[in-house]
């Protein structure tokens, strides 16, 4: 990579491994919005960051430092090599082809607790329009980027204290007393969940599946999304099509095609799933 840094931008060129649609919309985040010019703004660090790709090269627009770009955007990882130990069969060639530039995001922990809460039983659209709303109403305001105001995801101080009823009216649901019970039980469990990274994945899962409203799904998509726990598998509906179409029989359960693909995958199931989830999802297999 040849990076170039100025004018409150870094510029990378001649990146590999890295498209913007694939890596913002292979279901990992919700703060991240397409902009009539392609470009993709979203909030990391409590900044507002416009991600611009052409070609090889991509522009990190309203950011001068690099050690927040290279953390989030996993640039520790070689993807390359990943790809080429996932290689094991045609169904993953063509899934890894179709989604050559997925890389997993390194996010903060909280935050992808209630943003995956959230995503239970949910439509991406409401879980992007819950977010905001519960950052425009608890969070801190950053700035007003392209015309549009931007707020910090709410700290867990902030949604211990909220009222479900003002919880429900950010569209919420059922989930609204989960939300603010993991929020004031957070306060007082910080530090275990921002520990989980350095627990073993047995004992990440079943201390986030002691948090109401926190089952298998999501306490995967925890792992994975923020505690770096690469040798899980989350199996959501699209995951769950895939598998049943391409690889396991029609009437696999879900816990035992996540047990399928850890054992075929290893340490490297979520980036796996993460290949097969956008392949599914885009292409519609098993629908």
């Amino acid at each position: 990579m040849n990076i170039v840094q100025k004018d409150n931008k870094i510029i990378i060129h001649d990146i590999k491994d890295f498209n913007t649609t694939h890596i913002f919309d292979c279901g990992q985040c919700f703060r991240w919005n397409k902009e009539e010019d392609g470009s993709y703004t979203g909030v990391v660090n409590n900044k507002v960051i416009n991600v611009r790709q052409k070609g090889s090269t991509v522009e990190f627009n309203n950011i001068d430092d690099f050690n927040i770009i290279e953390d989030y955007f996993d640039f520790d990882t070689d993807y390359e090599a990943v790809k080429k130990i996932l290689d094991t069969d045609e169904i993953m060639q063509e899934a890894i082809k179709f989604g050559e530039g997925i890389r997993i995001l390194n996010q903060d922990e909280w935050e992808i607790m209630i943003s995956f809460m959230i995503s239970a039983n949910n439509r991406i659209p409401m879980i992007k329009r819950v977010i905001e709303n519960l950052s425009k109403c608890y969070g801190e305001f950053i700035c007003n980027y392209r015309g549009k105001d931007y707020y910090s995801f709410p700290t867990a101080e902030k949604l211990s204290k909220a009222p479900v009823e003002k919880i429900l009216e950010c569209k919420a649901g059922f989930r609204s007393p989960r939300i603010k019970e993991a929020a004031t039980r957070v306060l007082d469990e910080k530090d275990q969940i921002y520990n989980i990274k350095n627990m073993s994945y047995d004992d990440g899962l079943s201390y986030l599946k002691t948090y109401s409203g926190i089952g298998d799904k999501v306490a995967n998509c925890i792992l994975l999304f923020s505690a770096r726990h690469f040798n899980t598998f989350p199996v959501d509906v699209w995951v769950r099509r895939v598998m049943q179409t391409l690889y396991v029989s029609k009437d696999t359960k879900d816990a035992d095609i996540r047990k399928f693909a850890e054992n075929k995958f290893g340490k490297y199931s979520g980036f796996a799933q993460q290949y097969l989830f956008y392949y599914a999802r885009e292409n519609h297999i098993g629908k």
